[in-house]
């Protein structure tokens, strides 16, 4: 009882004479918890000698009042602003969405805020942003785009803040997050032998990119250098005449259909029900990405190779913070495993390899 008092009489003494109430400050929580201004401070900030009781006493009594830290006197004492920019070329937000959210979960713990900038492919655009990111002072950058063969529009590599690089190409020397490609390709043809399919064939996107090129050089160590790989779009139309042009053709049909994105699974599920075959039952088919609304929405819903973006901006996240706070981060392109996400398309009932 005397607790709740203590914290009502604090919130009631906030109120001025015309009913708003003013800004809760530490003075309010040290009051609330009946402590000195400096054990409060103390006990906010994770410093000083005291109980672990104690601490988490008056965190709980500064968040029941609604306590929130003076970002700007923060940013002061620091020299930080406690803000990241986050600066993409992809404006359709298929890859940056889950990246962001993986960074903004990383951040949010430690009191930071992400600053998005979209810059499309102009590099004049790009360097207004970034100077608006600087002129912010935010404490790093994290680039990201929509495909990892090709950089911004614009050179990052001699800013005056820490810069990190995920699902995009990064400057020599730099700190890049990727995802594994060809481990995410061995997982889905493994899955599909393990199946039982032998007669297994591999559709996917333009071969002049990076990802495209490494997914197929898995798919033939694993499923043998002779099985066919035909290159396209990244569509469902594509999806449709590869099809056409497999079930045209002489020789035994494919049992196992590998694609290089959702788009192109759901073209060929499609295009394999117009024919009467059926999925998975006569043809296994597996996708790569995990687009949701795609990959759920597909009849039957499609098992795919998630490239974990979310951990992958995460991981982001977690190094530029370290960058920002002085510590040593080792140079270099980091791989993070892909994971199996087993639906209806290819037979199986666990959810997730």
């Amino acid at each position: 009882m005397r607790k709740g008092f203590l914290i009502a009489s604090s919130m009631e003494e906030r109120l001025d004479t015309t009913g708003k109430r003013d800004r809760i400050t530490i003075h309010d929580v040290a009051a609330a918890a009946g402590i000195s201004i400096s054990t409060a401070s103390k006990a906010l900030n994770d410093t000083g000698r005291m109980g672990l009781e104690t601490r988490e006493r008056v965190k709980r009594i500064a968040a029941e009042i609604g306590y929130r830290p003076n970002a700007l006197a923060r940013g002061l004492l620091s020299k930080r602003s406690f803000t990241i920019g986050l600066l993409t070329n992809d404006t359709y937000g298929r890859f940056t969405l889950p990246v962001m959210a993986g960074i903004s979960d990383a951040l949010v713990d430690h009191g930071v805020s992400v600053f998005l900038c979209a810059i499309e492919e102009d590099p004049t655009l790009a360097q207004i942003h970034v100077e608006a990111m600087l002129d912010k002072q935010v404490d790093g950058i994290i680039a990201t785009g929509k495909r990892l063969d090709r950089r911004l529009p614009l050179d990052l590599s001699n800013l005056n803040v820490p810069v990190v690089y995920a699902f995009t190409e990064g400057a020599p020397g730099s700190v890049t997050f990727r995802s594994d490609d060809a481990q995410g390709a061995r997982l889905a043809i493994e899955w599909l032998a393990k199946l039982g399919r032998k007669r297994i064939v591999h559709v996917t996107g333009p071969e002049n990119f990076f990802s495209v090129r490494e997914r197929a050089d898995a798919y033939r160590k694993v499923a043998g250098e002779e099985r066919p790989v035909l290159f396209g779009v990244w569509s469902e139309n594509w999806g449709h005449e590869a099809v056409a042009r497999l079930w045209s053709g002489s020789g035994e049909k494919p049992d196992g259909i590998f694609c290089g994105n959702d788009q192109i699974a759901r073209g060929i599920i499609d295009a394999l029900r117009e024919r009467g075959i059926r999925v998975p039952q006569d043809v296994s088919v597996v996708g790569f990405d995990n687009w949701e609304i795609v990959a759920a929405q597909t009849r039957p819903p499609l098992t795919t190779v998630d490239m974990e973006l979310k951990e992958l901006g995460r991981q982001a996240g977690l190094t530029v913070l370290a960058l920002a706070e002085g510590r040593s981060v080792e140079p270099g392109i980091r791989k993070l495993p892909c994971r199996l996400v087993v639906r209806q398309s290819c037979g199986g009932d666990t959810l997730g390899i």
